[in-house]
């Protein structure tokens, strides 16, 4: 079993930063696609960043280009979400999830991923 949680969330004023950290158990971090989610109230949870296994490879949906940065750090079992110059826009619920097939790739689709975190608030204001 694998388990995932998300911290890092919090109330911030546009233009703000913060640094979301997903810690993962398990011995096979190394081999985990990973990624963020993010759901806003009333909106269908929508992809925002994945990162492979080897963090070679990041993506990012367009409205976070530029201002959100996906990493991971294998020997602690852990990957971040950098988040700068934030939007009210941006407020939603982040959740990380990972995926365990030890594929080299970046995934886009929630279905692709096996496990999942709580979540953490995010909240922007204007």
């Amino acid at each position: 079993q694998v388990q995932l949680v998300e911290s890092g969330g919090g109330l911030v004023q546009a233009g703000g930063s913060l640094r979301l950290s997903c810690a993962v158990s398990g011995r096979t971090f190394s081999l985990y696609a990973m990624g963020w989610f993010r759901q806003a109230p009333g909106k269908e949870r929508e992809f925002a960043a994945a990162i492979s296994r080897s963090g070679a490879n990041t993506y990012y949906v367009d409205s976070v280009k530029g201002r959100f940065t996906i990493s991971r750090d294998n020997a602690k079992n852990t990957v971040y979400l950098q988040m700068n110059s934030l939007k009210p826009e941006d407020t939603a619920v982040y959740y990380c999830a990972a995926d365990i097939r030890s594929r080299e790739y970046v995934l886009l689709d929630h279905r692709e991923y096996d496990y999942w975190g709580q979540g953490t608030q995010v909240t922007v204001s204007s």
